[in-house]
């Protein structure tokens, strides 16, 4: 009788065949599949950024061993480029690929998570998110729209833009059309600059019919794909805008938390792997690009007077201020990260700034 019972208890007859699967939950949660849509602010496969996204979703897929499938959407095919952010937040999709810096009329402080004028370079920028408190504030910010953020890529430093005339003073940048995103886009209205956000995929035309005069998008390589040097004559390698563009993905929050742990794992895991894979990408790929862009197609290497950088350093200041004062969440999110370039910055001096000096100096 006791026999019985036991073999009762664990689902067994009497002749010890099993009558019904024993199945804990644990188990049952490691079985569950998982389908969901990214959608994005880029091109279909476009270089780096679409295919990024592309990338990410693989790593995903064969993380958990097929578990997890995501499907990419190209900007326009469920969404417009620039509504990931209500799109995700809104269980549209479960998912985004875009820069965070598009948001800042949703969300001041998201600024902050892409790209700083005259700030932290991309290895100083994943320092502040993998250890440097920024994802907590990241997470905490985008938490209030229902989103969980992730850096999946960046594109390393950015050039300055296309202009179609020569600048040769601050003077002749008075009056200019420009499109420029983020905080950068302020600090160039307040040199005398009128900028616009547009998605990348509508500069080529608006630079060709005259409504845009310079248009900043990323670097040689998402450049030459867009054919700017076909319409612009002189492209402007001073780094200032963006040192460094951190592309996020966003995912809406309840699909987050109805992902079992092991899934969630993968996910921050294809993170950090996209994100790293994009960064070497984009050094490779810009270098051909403008060996290119100058060997083959004539390109005009310029850079910016003193007096207009230095202008761009104030008018940046000024920005970044009125935004901390004006945004409780920016004024904390711009003391950690202020905080934390100045940690850095004695090691960056010392560092890979003084051994690039030195390269140079000795015909490196």
């Amino acid at each position: 009788m006791q026999r019985r019972n036991f073999l009762k208890t664990v689902g067994l007859g009497a002749a010890g065949v099993a009558a019904a699967p024993f199945v804990t939950t644990s188990s049952a949660r490691a079985q569950e599949t998982f389908t969901w849509d990214m959608v994005t602010s880029w091109p279909k496969n476009f270089p780096a950024l679409g295919t990024g996204a592309n990338d990410f979703a693989r790593r995903v897929e064969q993380l958990s061993n097929g578990r997890m499938q995501i499907r990419v959407h190209g900007a326009g095919e469920l969404v417009p480029a620039l509504e990931v952010f209500d799109a995700v937040a809104a269980g549209t999709a479960e998912m985004g690929h875009s820069a965070s810096y598009y948001w800042r009329g949703k969300v001041a402080a998201s600024q902050f998570f892409t790209a700083v004028p005259f700030g932290m370079t991309t290895t100083e920028m994943n320092a502040w998110l993998y250890h440097g408190g920024g994802q907590e504030l990241w997470d905490e910010i985008y938490a209030n729209h229902n989103l969980k953020p992730f850096a999946v890529g960046n594109t390393g430093t950015q050039m300055a833009g296309w202009f179609k005339k020569e600048i040769n003073s601050l003077d002749d940048m008075q009056g200019l059309k420009l499109r420029l995103p983020g905080l950068a886009g302020e600090a160039m209205n307040g040199i005398g600059v009128s900028t616009v956000n547009m998605p990348g995929s509508e500069i080529f035309t608006s630079l060709q019919t005259g409504a845009l005069d310079a248009a900043d998008w990323v670097g040689p390589y998402n450049d030459m794909a867009f054919g700017l040097h076909q319409v612009a004559d002189y492209y402007y390698t001073s780094a200032w805008n963006e040192p460094s563009a951190v592309l996020e993905g966003t995912i809406n929050l309840d699909a987050w938390n109805a992902l079992p742990e092991d899934l969630q794992d993968v996910i921050r895991e294809a993170a950090r792997a996209s994100n790293l894979a994009m960064i070497s990408e984009f050094a490779f790929r810009n270098a051909q690009a403008l060996e290119a862009l100058v060997d083959e197609h004539g390109v005009q290497l310029r850079t910016f007077p003193d007096d207009v950088m230095a202008a761009l350093y104030t008018s940046s200041q000024e920005a970044i201020q009125r935004q901390v004062d004006n945004d409780e969440e920016s004024r904390r999110v711009y003391e950690s990260y202020s905080a934390f370039q100045k940690l850095l910055r004695p090691f960056s001096d010392v560092g890979e700034y003084a051994y690039l000096k030195n390269r140079d100096n000795v015909g490196g």
